[in-house]
Formats: structure tokens, sequence, C-alpha cells
């Protein structure tokens, strides 16, 4: 099957999901197809979640990780207004731009439900918690930030997949094999099946599931390509108790460190107060990730966080992707899947075994996590910086650098090489933009949702 279009849409993470939804605003009547491997926002289901298995059966399409809503689907919801983290949208646009992208995009949020409640590091409590943190060199980053939680998340974009299927055509369980330029007809897609879509505006949102493939589809194409950054680290999690005068103040806290041993920078990630430790599943590589619900019956006894170590690499080596993947499937092969270890055993040098795991004061979320030993898997000089933060934590923590505290590896936060682009997130091919995580301009909903409805402006204003 052949089609034409004016828009096509690589993928149907948040990135794609708003830029499609702006265009349906912005030009009633425009032909707009969303084309994403994974099911709509219904039809996702991870056996895991449903009971169904223990552990990752590596199905051959991840319904964590693709689908309507993207990775970002079964999070817990965060959504940070700043530029400080979340992205680099800042390299393409002012920074008050880019600020009204995000408020922009949050209230199109809650004009499908989102919660109007913001946690601003502007309080007084969130000042002073500041200062504390300064004196044991820990620096909090600002940001308000909303937390939707896992279910509501999940029912906001429910909300939202009705009221764009009504101007967008989506294409569910459509893989997309190639991407070539078609001279002054614009673009031509063609998917796994041996159907075409062709456009005039092309719009890559690959996600982070499909960076990679992204990022080989432009090397063929010759689109320039630049090293960007991959995170590596571990998934902590302790009694909420621990975080708890932080995370009544300011529930997501990004606090960054640079090390004293090696002068890397790390900074806490993610972090979900009553959480739970969560796997998932990044082409056949299982990572750990966490999230938590807004309903109080959903919440652990537990707080988790990742702690990551940011490696950003120089010529001549380029392929950063594939360095996050190894390292995590160090992890898999020594445990199946996620592994998990006391930091007192890390420390120590001996190895967690399910004997160990069972004295724990600390009970694991992530029950399917398979003891064993980090130092195997993890690099020394990310090990080393990651115990340092957790000591330096313990300051304005008491009980982070507890024995029984539990770290999950490896989690690893993937971000395609950048493209080079212009300030309206244009390739160097005409009407061919790149928007969200997997084109690595983004790494959170905000910024993702930001990027797309930007890219939209910019096609609207084009076709006036």
């Amino acid at each position: 099957m052949n089609s034409r279009y004016d828009v096509a849409i690589l993928g149907c993470g948040e990135a794609g999901i708003f830029a499609g939804y702006e265009l349906m605003r912005r030009c009633p009547g425009l032909k707009v197809v969303a084309i994403d491997q994974g099911a709509d926002i219904y039809s996702r289901s991870c056996p895991i979640v449903a009971g169904k298995v223990k552990e990752c059966i590596h199905c051959k399409i991840c319904d964590t990780m693709c689908g309507f809503g993207g990775a970002g689907a079964f999070s817990d919801g965060k959504y940070n207004f700043t530029t400080e983290f979340g992205g680099w949208l800042t390299d393409f646009m002012p920074k008050e731009e880019v600020m009204d992208l995000i408020s922009y995009v949050d209230s199109i949020n809650m004009e499908h439900g989102a919660t109007d409640k913001v946690y601003s590091t502007s309080t007084p409590e969130a000042q002073a918690l500041e200062k504390k943190a300064l004196e044991f060199d820990l620096h909090l980053l600002q940001a308000r930030c909303k937390h939707l939680g896992t279910e509501n998340n999940l029912k906001i974009l429910q909300s939202i997949y009705e009221t764009a299927r009504q101007g967008v055509e989506f294409r569910f369980r459509t893989a997309v094999t190639r991407i070539e330029a078609i001279g002054e007809k614009g673009y031509r897609l063609t998917t796994e099946k041996g159907d075409t879509v062709e456009c005039t505006y092309f719009i890559a949102a690959p996600g982070r599931s499909g960076a990679e493939w992204f990022a080989n589809q432009c090397k063929g194409l010759g689109i320039e390509l630049i090293n960007n950054q991959v995170d590596i680290g571990v998934r902590v999690e302790v009694p909420a108790k621990v975080f708890e005068h932080i995370t009544d103040v300011v529930y997501e806290s990004k606090l960054v460190y640079r090390t004293k041993g090696y002068g890397d920078q790390v900074r806490t990630f993610c972090m979900n107060p009553y959480g739970h430790v969560v796997a998932e599943n990044v082409e056949g590589i299982n990572t750990v990730n966490g999230h938590s619900y807004s309903d109080p019956a959903l919440q652990s006894e537990n707080t988790n966080f990742a702690l990551l170590v940011s490696n950003r690499f120089t010529s001549p080596f380029n392929e950063p992707y594939r360095y996050g993947k190894h390292i995590a499937s160090l992890s898999n092969m020594l445990a199946g899947g996620v592994l998990v270890q006391r930091f007192g055993d890390l420390v120590a040098g001996i190895r967690t075994n399910e004997h160990r795991m069972s004295k724990s004061f600390v009970r694991p979320t992530l029950t399917a996590a398979v003891p064993g030993d980090l130092s195997l898997a993890l690099p020394k000089r990310q090990l080393d910086d990651i115990i340092e933060m957790i000591y330096q934590l313990d300051k304005l923590a008491p009980g982070t650098a507890n024995y029984d505290t539990l770290l999950y590896g490896a989690e690893v936060k993937f971000y395609s090489s950048r493209l080079a682009l212009s300030g309206e997130l244009e390739t160097a091919m005409d009407n061919f933009f790149a928007i969200g995580d997997g084109a690595g301009v983004t790494r959170g909903l905000a910024q993702a949702g930001a990027s797309g409805v930007k890219v939209a402006q910019v096609i609207a204003a084009r076709l006036r």
C-alpha cells in the first residue's frame, strides 16, 4: 500500500504525540500520519506487569518502551518546569521560548486531567534544603515539578489519544525499515510489510527504543551526527523515611555532585518516593528504572532513585549508545536480567547472594532482580563515583549509606548521537525535523513534548 501525506511522524512517544496534536490544532484538514512499531495506548501490555511471567521474555516489540506514549507512558509522570535538566533545547532556542513551550504542553495535559499541584523550589523549606545541601558540596537544581502518577499518566495519555486520533491517522504495529529522500517530493518511509508512506514534511521522533536504528538511517542519508553523552549508574532503594524530609519538600530532587576521586559529575535522577523499582527492555537489553503511584494504596515503603555518572566521548570513538548497551548487557549476562546488591556488600567486596539478601532490612520492590556483584558489571571508575556519591548523600540524608541500601544495575540512559540541527530543529535536509529523546535533543516528558510543539509550529508557519 502506497500513501501520500502532508506530514509523517515517526514515533508516538511524547515528542511525536505533541507534534501531531499541535498540527491538528493549527492546521485542521492537514493530512498527517503517525507511525509506531508499538501498540495504541489501550493495547500495550507487558507480560511481567500482567503477571504472566516473572522475568523479561524479550518480546520482539517491547510494550513497555514502544507504542503510544513511548517509554514515558509507564513512568510516574514527573513533569519538570526547567531548562536546567531534561534536555538541550536551549542549544537551539532561547530559554524563555523553551519555558513557554513547556508551560504550553502542561496546559494541554491539564485539559486532559493533569493535576494543578506543583512542587516548588522557591518555598522557604526548599531554599533551606538547597543551603543545607551546599554545606556538603551537593547542588540542588532548581525546578518546579508536577507528579502526575503512573496511573494518572496513563489516563491523561488515553484522553489525548482520543482527541488526537480525530485529526491524525495512527498506524500502530508498523515498523519502518528505511528512510529515503525523494527530491522535491520530500521523503519516503518503507515499512517491514513492504508498504510505503510519502510525505512533504518528515518529523523523526524515534524514542529511546529506536535511537540506534535512527542514527544508522541518518548516517546512510549523510546527515551529520554529533557525539552525545551516555549516563551509566545504578538505581538506589532505601526506606522512604530516609529521604522523606527531602521528597516532602521538592519531590523530584536533582542533586549534582562532582567527585573528588575523578572529577566526574554524578547526579540523582528520577526520584520515586514510596515507589517501585521496575525492569525495562531496551532493544533486548534489560535495564532498570523506577516509578511511583499517586494512590497511597499502591505505594511501597521505599523510595528509589537513580545515581548516574555522565560520560561524554570524543573522537575517534563515536558509538556511545553501543557502549551503554554493552555495560548493561554485562549485568544481564551475570544475572539473566537486573542485578541487585546491598551497598555494604559492595563496599566490602562481597557478592550478595540469596542468603545475605534474606537478612536485609530493606526489602526489594523488584523481586525478580537477582542478587549478585555489581563490581563485575560496572566499570571501576563509575562504581567509585557512585560509592563516593552515596557517602556524600548520607550527610544530607542519613541512612543512604546503610549496609542494607539496595543497588540495582545497570541503569543506563541512552541518548542517540545528536543530529546537527537548526534553531527550528531541522536537519541539513529541507523539511526533515528531529525531536525528542531518541534524536538526542531531550531527555524527559517536558522538553520532549516542547520539541514536538515547536516543530509543529514551524511547519504550520510554512504552510500559511
